[in-house]
Protein backbone atom coordinates (compact mmCIF):
# COMPACT_ATOMS: atom_id res chain seq x y z
CA UNK A 1 0.00 0.00 0.00
CA UNK A 2 1.04 3.63 -0.56
CA UNK A 3 1.60 5.40 2.83
CA UNK A 4 -0.61 7.98 1.40
CA UNK A 5 -3.58 5.73 0.47
CA UNK A 6 -4.95 5.79 4.53
CA UNK A 7 -5.29 9.56 4.13
CA UNK A 8 -8.58 11.35 3.03
CA UNK A 9 -7.51 14.00 0.97
CA UNK A 10 -8.87 17.41 2.18
CA UNK A 11 -12.37 18.84 0.76
CA UNK A 12 -13.07 21.71 -0.65
CA UNK A 13 -15.08 23.90 0.92
CA UNK A 14 -18.20 24.59 -0.96
CA UNK A 15 -19.82 28.34 -1.63
CA UNK A 16 -21.02 29.71 1.13
CA UNK A 17 -25.55 30.27 1.22
CA UNK A 18 -25.92 34.13 1.00
CA UNK A 19 -28.75 36.48 1.16
CA UNK A 20 -31.95 36.08 -1.35
CA UNK A 21 -31.46 37.09 -4.30
CA UNK A 22 -27.97 36.55 -3.93
CA UNK A 23 -25.56 32.96 -5.09
CA UNK A 24 -21.62 32.53 -4.84
CA UNK A 25 -19.51 30.78 -7.52
CA UNK A 26 -16.34 30.44 -8.86
CA UNK A 27 -15.65 33.40 -11.33
CA UNK A 28 -15.06 32.36 -15.09
CA UNK A 29 -13.65 33.99 -18.59
CA UNK A 30 -17.01 35.57 -19.18
CA UNK A 31 -16.73 37.46 -15.78
CA UNK A 32 -13.45 39.31 -16.51
CA UNK A 33 -15.18 42.37 -17.88
CA UNK A 34 -17.21 42.29 -14.73
CA UNK A 35 -14.56 42.11 -12.15
CA UNK A 36 -12.26 44.69 -14.25
CA UNK A 37 -14.79 47.34 -13.08
CA UNK A 38 -14.91 46.02 -9.40
CA UNK A 39 -11.39 46.26 -9.54
CA UNK A 40 -11.53 49.97 -10.99
CA UNK A 41 -14.25 51.29 -8.44
CA UNK A 42 -12.06 49.90 -5.57
CA UNK A 43 -8.98 51.71 -6.84
CA UNK A 44 -10.67 54.40 -7.69
CA UNK A 45 -12.05 54.71 -4.14
CA UNK A 46 -8.89 53.91 -2.49
CA UNK A 47 -6.79 56.62 -4.50
CA UNK A 48 -9.01 58.77 -6.53
CA UNK A 49 -7.76 57.28 -9.69
CA UNK A 50 -7.57 53.60 -11.27
CA UNK A 51 -5.67 51.83 -13.85
CA UNK A 52 -6.67 48.33 -14.02
CA UNK A 53 -4.98 46.00 -16.29
CA UNK A 54 -7.36 43.72 -18.28
CA UNK A 55 -4.81 40.86 -18.90
CA UNK A 56 -3.88 40.74 -15.17
CA UNK A 57 -7.41 40.40 -14.00
CA UNK A 58 -7.69 37.32 -17.24
CA UNK A 59 -4.89 35.78 -15.66
CA UNK A 60 -6.13 35.71 -12.40
CA UNK A 61 -9.65 34.44 -13.21
CA UNK A 62 -8.36 31.80 -16.01
CA UNK A 63 -4.95 32.07 -16.89
CA UNK A 64 -1.61 30.15 -15.60
CA UNK A 65 -1.93 32.26 -12.41
CA UNK A 66 -5.46 30.52 -11.70
CA UNK A 67 -4.51 27.69 -10.17
CA UNK A 68 -2.40 28.94 -7.12
CA UNK A 69 -6.05 30.53 -5.94
CA UNK A 70 -9.30 29.72 -4.51
CA UNK A 71 -12.04 32.46 -5.14
CA UNK A 72 -15.34 33.41 -5.67
CA UNK A 73 -18.22 36.18 -6.85
CA UNK A 74 -21.37 37.18 -5.67
CA UNK A 75 -23.86 37.07 -8.69
CA UNK A 76 -27.70 38.31 -8.35
CA UNK A 77 -30.78 37.50 -11.17
CA UNK A 78 -28.33 39.06 -13.91
CA UNK A 79 -25.39 36.43 -13.00
CA UNK A 80 -23.08 39.49 -13.24
CA UNK A 81 -20.40 39.66 -9.91
CA UNK A 82 -20.67 42.34 -7.99
CA UNK A 83 -18.12 41.24 -5.29
CA UNK A 84 -15.01 38.94 -5.75
CA UNK A 85 -12.98 37.36 -3.19
CA UNK A 86 -10.13 35.50 -3.98
CA UNK A 87 -7.29 33.34 -1.55
CA UNK A 88 -4.21 32.69 -3.11
CA UNK A 89 -1.87 30.45 -1.67
CA UNK A 90 1.45 32.64 -1.90
CA UNK A 91 4.17 30.67 -0.01
CA UNK A 92 3.54 27.72 2.77
CA UNK A 93 1.92 29.18 5.60
CA UNK A 94 0.45 32.48 4.04
CA UNK A 95 -2.41 33.08 2.45
CA UNK A 96 -3.02 36.28 0.58
CA UNK A 97 -6.82 37.42 0.25
CA UNK A 98 -8.23 40.15 -2.02
CA UNK A 99 -11.87 41.29 -1.20
CA UNK A 100 -13.67 43.47 -3.71
CA UNK A 101 -16.97 44.74 -2.90
CA UNK A 102 -19.78 46.66 -4.42
CA UNK A 103 -20.58 48.95 -1.43
CA UNK A 104 -24.05 49.73 -3.49
CA UNK A 105 -25.61 46.45 -2.74
CA UNK A 106 -27.95 46.23 0.19
CA UNK A 107 -26.97 43.24 1.64
CA UNK A 108 -22.90 43.62 0.80
CA UNK A 109 -21.94 43.64 4.48
CA UNK A 110 -23.39 39.93 4.94
CA UNK A 111 -21.88 38.73 1.63
CA UNK A 112 -18.77 40.16 2.89
CA UNK A 113 -18.57 38.20 6.04
CA UNK A 114 -19.94 34.98 4.70
CA UNK A 115 -17.10 35.33 1.75
CA UNK A 116 -14.37 35.99 5.09
CA UNK A 117 -15.49 32.99 6.38
CA UNK A 118 -14.84 31.19 3.10
CA UNK A 119 -11.57 32.47 2.86
CA UNK A 120 -10.76 31.22 5.95
CA UNK A 121 -11.79 27.88 4.95
CA UNK A 122 -10.27 27.91 1.67
CA UNK A 123 -6.96 28.99 3.00
CA UNK A 124 -6.72 26.38 5.47
CA UNK A 125 -7.28 23.95 2.94
CA UNK A 126 -4.31 24.87 1.08
CA UNK A 127 -2.34 24.87 3.94
CA UNK A 128 -3.97 20.98 4.95
CA UNK A 129 -2.33 20.31 1.41
CA UNK A 130 1.05 21.69 2.16
CA UNK A 131 1.27 19.77 5.81
CA UNK A 132 2.14 23.12 7.83
CA UNK A 133 0.86 23.63 11.28
CA UNK A 134 -0.22 27.09 10.88
CA UNK A 135 -0.85 29.87 8.23
CA UNK A 136 -1.32 33.66 8.09
CA UNK A 137 -4.19 35.41 6.14
CA UNK A 138 -3.04 38.47 4.63
CA UNK A 139 -4.77 41.13 3.03
CA UNK A 140 -4.26 45.17 2.25
CA UNK A 141 -6.96 47.05 2.03
CA UNK A 142 -6.55 50.98 1.32
CA UNK A 143 -5.81 53.05 4.23
CA UNK A 144 -8.43 54.91 5.55
CA UNK A 145 -11.07 52.12 4.34
CA UNK A 146 -12.92 52.09 7.44
CA UNK A 147 -15.86 49.74 6.03
CA UNK A 148 -13.47 47.26 4.57
CA UNK A 149 -11.71 47.58 8.09
CA UNK A 150 -14.63 46.50 9.93
CA UNK A 151 -15.55 43.85 7.95
CA UNK A 152 -11.25 42.46 8.73
CA UNK A 153 -11.82 43.35 12.14
CA UNK A 154 -15.54 41.44 12.75
CA UNK A 155 -13.70 38.64 10.82
CA UNK A 156 -10.98 38.44 13.53
CA UNK A 157 -8.22 39.99 11.18
CA UNK A 158 -5.69 42.73 13.16
CA UNK A 159 -3.52 45.58 11.48
CA UNK A 160 -0.51 44.79 11.58
CA UNK A 161 1.56 46.88 9.13
CA UNK A 162 1.47 50.06 6.52
CA UNK A 163 2.92 50.26 2.75
CA UNK A 164 3.74 53.47 1.07
CA UNK A 165 3.21 52.85 -2.80
CA UNK A 166 5.84 55.20 -4.21
CA UNK A 167 6.35 56.49 -8.13
CA UNK A 168 9.61 57.98 -9.12
CA UNK A 169 8.86 60.03 -12.43
CA UNK A 170 11.44 59.18 -15.29
CA UNK A 171 13.12 62.53 -16.02
CA UNK A 172 15.85 64.02 -18.27
CA UNK A 173 19.15 62.56 -18.24
CA UNK A 174 17.53 59.74 -16.51
CA UNK A 175 18.54 57.38 -19.00
CA UNK A 176 22.83 58.27 -18.49
CA UNK A 177 22.03 56.90 -15.14
CA UNK A 178 25.35 54.44 -14.68
CA UNK A 179 26.24 51.85 -11.25
CA UNK A 180 28.05 53.26 -8.37
CA UNK A 181 32.35 52.57 -8.61
CA UNK A 182 32.73 49.03 -7.16
CA UNK A 183 29.75 48.00 -7.98
CA UNK A 184 28.88 46.12 -11.32
CA UNK A 185 24.96 45.48 -12.55
CA UNK A 186 23.92 43.04 -15.63
CA UNK A 187 20.99 41.57 -16.74
CA UNK A 188 20.51 37.44 -15.90
CA UNK A 189 22.20 35.42 -18.36
CA UNK A 190 20.04 34.31 -21.66
CA UNK A 191 20.49 31.16 -23.72
CA UNK A 192 19.81 31.66 -27.68
CA UNK A 193 16.25 31.09 -27.76
CA UNK A 194 15.46 33.56 -24.66
CA UNK A 195 15.07 31.97 -21.94
CA UNK A 196 16.73 33.02 -18.84
CA UNK A 197 19.72 30.61 -17.25
CA UNK A 198 18.68 28.26 -14.45
CA UNK A 199 22.02 29.10 -12.47
CA UNK A 200 21.30 33.25 -12.67
CA UNK A 201 17.89 32.50 -11.83
CA UNK A 202 19.21 30.42 -8.90
CA UNK A 203 21.02 33.70 -7.57
CA UNK A 204 18.50 35.77 -7.78
CA UNK A 205 16.52 33.55 -5.32
CA UNK A 206 18.98 33.32 -2.92
CA UNK A 207 20.15 36.56 -2.97
CA UNK A 208 16.12 37.62 -1.92
CA UNK A 209 15.67 34.58 0.34
CA UNK A 210 18.65 36.16 2.44
CA UNK A 211 18.04 39.88 2.06
CA UNK A 212 14.84 39.47 4.03
CA UNK A 213 15.39 36.52 5.91
CA UNK A 214 14.79 39.25 9.32
CA UNK A 215 11.69 40.72 7.41
CA UNK A 216 8.72 40.55 10.31
CA UNK A 217 6.30 39.04 7.05
CA UNK A 218 8.98 36.96 5.19
CA UNK A 219 8.43 33.41 4.63
CA UNK A 220 10.39 30.71 2.64
CA UNK A 221 9.36 29.90 -1.08
CA UNK A 222 10.81 27.46 -2.82
CA UNK A 223 12.68 27.94 -6.11
CA UNK A 224 10.23 26.55 -8.18
CA UNK A 225 7.25 28.05 -6.75
CA UNK A 226 8.94 31.68 -6.70
CA UNK A 227 9.96 31.42 -10.58
CA UNK A 228 6.61 29.86 -11.51
CA UNK A 229 4.93 32.74 -9.44
CA UNK A 230 6.83 35.87 -11.16
CA UNK A 231 6.41 34.09 -15.03
CA UNK A 232 2.80 34.14 -14.39
CA UNK A 233 2.52 38.18 -13.80
CA UNK A 234 1.40 39.71 -17.06
CA UNK A 235 4.26 42.30 -16.80
CA UNK A 236 7.01 39.30 -16.56
CA UNK A 237 10.07 40.15 -18.66
CA UNK A 238 13.58 38.11 -18.56
CA UNK A 239 15.39 41.04 -19.19
CA UNK A 240 14.34 43.19 -16.07
CA UNK A 241 15.45 40.82 -13.93
CA UNK A 242 19.09 42.01 -12.69
CA UNK A 243 22.07 40.99 -10.47
CA UNK A 244 24.84 43.62 -8.86
CA UNK A 245 28.42 42.14 -7.85
CA UNK A 246 30.87 43.90 -5.25
CA UNK A 247 34.81 42.25 -4.72
CA UNK A 248 35.51 39.78 -2.08
CA UNK A 249 38.53 40.40 0.10
CA UNK A 250 40.24 38.35 -2.59
CA UNK A 251 39.45 40.96 -5.48
CA UNK A 252 36.93 38.57 -6.34
CA UNK A 253 33.31 39.33 -8.02
CA UNK A 254 30.94 38.17 -5.93
CA UNK A 255 26.77 38.30 -5.99
CA UNK A 256 25.56 41.34 -3.90
CA UNK A 257 22.12 41.92 -4.41
CA UNK A 258 19.20 41.41 -7.12
CA UNK A 259 16.39 43.37 -8.41
CA UNK A 260 13.23 42.16 -10.12
CA UNK A 261 10.74 44.26 -12.25
CA UNK A 262 7.96 44.10 -14.19
CA UNK A 263 5.69 45.99 -16.73
CA UNK A 264 3.22 48.64 -15.33
CA UNK A 265 0.36 49.69 -18.28
CA UNK A 266 0.15 52.85 -19.47
CA UNK A 267 -2.12 55.54 -18.00
CA UNK A 268 -5.42 56.96 -19.69
CA UNK A 269 -3.30 55.44 -23.39
CA UNK A 270 0.33 56.68 -21.96
CA UNK A 271 3.56 55.54 -22.09
CA UNK A 272 3.96 52.06 -19.84
CA UNK A 273 6.26 52.13 -16.95
CA UNK A 274 8.28 49.86 -14.77
CA UNK A 275 7.73 48.60 -11.39
CA UNK A 276 9.96 47.39 -8.69
CA UNK A 277 8.78 43.76 -7.79
CA UNK A 278 11.61 42.88 -5.64
CA UNK A 279 14.74 44.41 -4.30
CA UNK A 280 17.42 42.81 -2.19
CA UNK A 281 21.01 43.32 -0.88
CA UNK A 282 23.07 40.60 0.73
CA UNK A 283 23.67 41.98 4.38
CA UNK A 284 27.29 41.82 4.15
CA UNK A 285 27.65 44.13 0.77
CA UNK A 286 25.57 47.10 2.29
CA UNK A 287 26.45 50.32 2.85
CA UNK A 288 28.64 50.24 -0.64
CA UNK A 289 25.90 51.66 -2.96
CA UNK A 290 24.30 48.62 -4.18
CA UNK A 291 21.11 49.34 -3.63
CA UNK A 292 21.25 52.63 -5.56
CA UNK A 293 23.29 51.08 -8.34
CA UNK A 294 20.05 48.78 -8.92
CA UNK A 295 17.86 51.31 -8.55
CA UNK A 296 20.18 53.61 -10.67
CA UNK A 297 20.33 50.63 -13.45
CA UNK A 298 16.25 50.49 -13.64
CA UNK A 299 15.73 53.97 -13.65
CA UNK A 300 17.69 54.10 -16.57
CA UNK A 301 16.40 51.08 -18.13
CA UNK A 302 12.79 52.61 -18.26
CA UNK A 303 14.35 56.24 -19.82
CA UNK A 304 15.93 53.83 -22.50
CA UNK A 305 12.48 52.60 -23.00
CA UNK A 306 10.38 55.16 -23.49
CA UNK A 307 8.41 54.71 -19.80
CA UNK A 308 7.36 57.40 -17.73
CA UNK A 309 7.22 55.94 -14.43
CA UNK A 310 8.99 53.26 -11.31
CA UNK A 311 6.75 52.32 -9.13
CA UNK A 312 7.51 50.38 -5.74
CA UNK A 313 6.04 49.22 -2.39
CA UNK A 314 7.85 49.91 0.77
CA UNK A 315 7.19 49.03 4.16
CA UNK A 316 6.92 51.73 6.04
CA UNK A 317 8.52 50.64 9.43
CA UNK A 318 10.91 49.06 7.85
CA UNK A 319 13.86 49.29 10.25
CA UNK A 320 16.49 50.01 7.58
CA UNK A 321 14.52 53.19 6.37
CA UNK A 322 14.05 52.24 2.95
CA UNK A 323 11.19 54.87 2.02
CA UNK A 324 14.00 57.67 2.92
CA UNK A 325 16.38 55.93 0.41
CA UNK A 326 13.95 56.14 -1.82
CA UNK A 327 12.66 59.43 -1.43
CA UNK A 328 16.29 60.38 -1.77
CA UNK A 329 16.00 59.17 -5.34
CA UNK A 330 13.02 60.94 -6.14
CA UNK A 331 10.22 58.61 -5.19
CA UNK A 332 6.97 60.25 -3.75
CA UNK A 333 4.18 58.12 -1.84
CA UNK A 334 1.35 58.29 -4.36
CA UNK A 335 -1.13 56.20 -1.89
CA UNK A 336 -0.73 53.85 1.18
CA UNK A 337 -2.27 51.09 2.32
CA UNK A 338 -2.57 48.62 5.04
CA UNK A 339 -1.58 44.68 5.86
CA UNK A 340 -4.27 43.14 7.96
CA UNK A 341 -3.36 39.77 9.85
CA UNK A 342 -5.22 36.64 11.16
CA UNK A 343 -3.13 33.59 12.11
CA UNK A 344 -4.84 30.50 11.92
CA UNK A 345 -3.75 26.99 13.56
CA UNK A 346 -4.41 24.06 11.31
CA UNK A 347 -6.10 20.85 12.45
Amino acid sequence: MHPTDDVTPPTEPGPPELPAPWQARPPGYGDVEALVALRHLDELQGTGEAHVDPEGIENEVAGQASWTRRQLVAVGPDDVPRAWITVHDRAAGRALVWGYFDRDVAEIDEIARRFYAWAEEAALLMARVRTVEQTRLDESPFAGDERQARWLHEAGYRKRRTWLHMERPVQDGDADLRPREGVYVRTVEKHENGQPVAADLQVVHHMLETSFEDHFNNYRESFPEFVQRMREEPGHRWDQWWLAYVTDDAGEWVPAGTVVCSVLPGKDDGPEGTYVEYIGVNRHARGRGVAKSLLGTVIADAAQRGRNRVGLEVDADSPTGADQLYRSLGWETDYVTDSWFKDLVVD
